[in-house]
C-alpha cells in the first residue's frame, strides 16, 4: 500500500514544499513512507524552484506505480473539506484512472473536517493573533475560499462555530465569509464575500482567520485575501486587519491525520 498525502494543488512553490514538509512531518509520525502527490497543477512548477525536484501529481503518478505493479493506495486528504467540490472530482478521477490501468484499489482517511481538531486549531491561531497584536476581544472573521459546494460552506460554518465556542470571551463577534463565489443564484452559502464582511466592520482591530491549509495565490504572504484585507483597509483607514497562521502548519493538523491514518493501519491496511 502507498500513503499519500493529497492535497489540491497550486503554481506556488512555497504551497508544494509545505505539503511536502507536510508528508515528511506525517511519515515521522506514523514511521510509514508517505508520498506527497497534488491532485493537478504543481507539477507545471519549475523544478528548479523546488528543494527535492520537480512536483508530481496525481493521474501520471498514479498511472507509472500501478504500471510498476502497485494496487493499493491509501490518500490522505490535505484540503479542508474532502466532501466538497475538490473532494469530489479527485474520486472521480481515481475511478476512472481504475478502469484505465485495469484496476487498483482505493481508501481515503478522515480529513480534518472529520476530526475536532480543525476547530481547535483555528481557535489557537486566533488566540495567537490577538496575543501577538495585544488585542483584546477583536472582532474576527473566519474566511474559506468558496465554491459551489455547499458541504464546504457547513464544514466552515461549524468549524467557526468550535472556535467561538472554545474561545469564549476572549473574541468580540466571530462571522464567517467566503473569499469569492460563482455568479448566480443558488450560491448564498458563499455570503458574505470577505470584502463585504470588512467593509461591514467599518473600523477597529479584525482577525481574519483563514480556513486555507498551505500558502499560495490566495492564502500567505501577497495573496489574494491580503490584497482584499489591504483593499478594506483603505476604504475604511479605521480598519486594522490582523491575519493568523494557517492551519496546515499547526502541529495539532499533523497529529490529527496521524490518528486518522493509523486507525485505517490497525484496522488491517497495512503498507
Amino acid at each position: 500500500m502507498k500513503v499519500v498525502l493529497v492535497d489540491n494543488g497550486s503554481l506556488e512553490p512555497a504551497a508544494h514544499e509545505g505539503l511536502r514538509a507536510a508528508a515528511s512531518a506525517l511519515a515521522a509520525a506514523l514511521r510509514v513512507d508517505v508520498e506527497a502527490v497534488s491532485w493537478k497543477h504543481s507539477d507545471r512548477i519549475d523544478p528548479a524552484l523546488l528543494g527535492s525536484g520537480p512536483a508530481r501529481t496525481l493521474a501520471p503518478w498514479v498511472r507509472s506505480q500501478v504500471s510498476a505493479g502497485e494496487r493499493e493506495f491509501l490518500f490522505v486528504p490535505f484540503f479542508i473539506s474532502p466532501q466538497g467540490a475538490i473532494g469530489s472530482a479527485l474520486r472521480g478521477d481515481l475511478g476512472r484512472l481504475q478502469a484505465e490501468t485495469g484496476g487498483f484499489e482505493f481508501s481515503f482517511a478522515e480529513g480534518l473536517a472529520d476530526t475536532p481538531a480543525l476547530a481547535a486549531i483555528v481557535a489557537d491561531r486566533i488566540a495567537e493573533a490577538a496575543s501577538a497584536h495585544g488585542l483584546r476581544r477583536p472582532a474576527v472573521v473566519v474566511v474559506d475560499h468558496g465554491g459551489p459546494s455547499r458541504a464546504s460552506a457547513e464544514v466552515r460554518d461549524r468549524v467557526a462555530a468550535g472556535a467561538l465556542a472554545a474561545l469564549g470571551e476572549r473574541v468580540g463577534t466571530l462571522r464567517t465569509a467566503s473569499m469569492e463565489s460563482p455568479q448566480g443564484a443558488g450560491f448564498e452559502h458563499n455570503r458574505p464575500l470577505l470584502a463585504d464582511a470588512l467593509r461591514g466592520l467599518g473600523a477597529g482591530d479584525v482577525i481574519i482567520a483563514p480556513l486555507f491549509l498551505l500558502p499560495g495565490r490566495h492564502a500567505g504572504p501577497g495573496g489574494d485575501l491580503e490584497r482584499i484585507a489591504a483593499d478594506a483597509e483603505a476604504a475604511s483607514p479605521g480598519l486594522r486587519c490582523r491575519f493568523t497562521g494557517l492551519v496546515g502548519s499547526h502541529p495539532a493538523a499533523i497529529e490529527a491525520l496521524a490518528a486518522s491514518v493509523a486507525a485505517v493501519l490497525r484496522a488491517g491496511a497495512v503498507p
